[in-house]
């Protein structure tokens, strides 16, 4: 597992945006090898392009969405902790994992249409979902777009915005630069390694997501929204998110960061199952 997370391809991830189990915690040994599992694994063509999923449990779905860069294996944690709850999918979203990426400006809008033509595939009525990172930000659109019936999304280390506003000053800093990168090893034919998807991945977290207040009104389910208070997303903006949303709750987990789905699974899986089985309320503290 750690080789997993070594790799080159998903340096800036770890870096930035994406997902580790953290911060040199040991690797969790798991039965099954989530994300690349010949028993349930399956391929379906998406809006041209050629996905991966997965699927484990029963009952209710429940999408599990990664971030930049990552995969299924990324949510493993979450797989294994969920699915003896819910009906559980989860997929490698386009360009990532062992979905094809067949675009040359990848966007969260197309990650996110991916993911409804795939529930809309499954025949699902109603999903819930919760999103990392990016996987949060997808989370939202599909909540922003009404395309199908969301009872819940939990949505952990998700921005409106990529500026300073929304993130700490050193994140869009390192994407710039390993997007010139991206940029220069193209212009010098160098095939060391996928570098037309490493700058669209680099121009995906540079450039989006671009959320408005009015977009955010639109979203009709009931919304988590967790951050680390020592995250990449600033505690601010996750309290934006949240004063937007129709229906929504907000937690800011103490002691943790970005990585905590990953690092501290124990603490996170326990808030969000919480959210999800527990019927959804926003109590007031005004005096009779």
């Amino acid at each position: 597992m750690k080789n997993h997370f070594s790799r080159i391809t998903l340096l800036f991830t770890i870096l930035l945006f994406g997902f580790s189990y953290s911060q040199n915690q040991e690797s969790r040994k798991f039965e099954v090898a989530y994300g690349s599992n010949p028993e349930v694994g399956k391929y379906v063509q998406i809006n041209n392009a050629d996905i991966y999923y997965e699927e484990y449990g029963k009952g209710e779905p429940l999408l599990l969405i990664h971030g930049c860069g990552a995969d299924i294996k990324s949510m493993e944690n979450q797989i294994d902790y969920f699915k003896d709850k819910f009906r559980i999918i989860v997929a490698d979203s386009r360009g990532q994992g062992k979905s094809e990426l067949k675009t040359d400006s990848l966007t969260y809008n197309q990650i996110a249409k991916d993911w409804e033509r795939l529930v809309k595939y499954l025949k699902l009525d109603s999903i819930n979902i919760v999103g990392w990172s990016d996987g949060g930000i997808v989370g939202l659109k599909m909540g922003i777009n009404n395309n199908v019936k969301i009872k819940k999304i939990v949505t952990m280390g998700a921005n409106l915005r990529p500026d300073t506003t929304a993130v700490n000053s050193w994140a869009p800093k390192k994407v710039k630069e390993n997007l010139d990168e991206a940029k220069k090893m193209i212009a010098k034919g160098d095939k060391s390694k996928d570098w037309n998807l490493e700058k669209q991945l680099d121009q995906l977290l540079y450039y989006q997501p671009n959320i408005s207040h009015s977009e955010l009104q639109k979203v009709n389910a009931a919304v988590l929204v967790i951050n680390g208070d020592r995250d990449i997303i600033k505690n601010e903006h996750a309290v934006e998110i949240f004063e937007n949303l129709p229906h929504a709750q907000l937690c800011i987990m103490p002691g943790e960061t970005h990585y905590t789905p990953g690092s501290n699974p124990k603490y996170f899986n326990s808030i969000v199952n919480k959210f999800l089985t527990e019927t959804f309320e926003r109590p007031t503290s005004k005096w009779n």
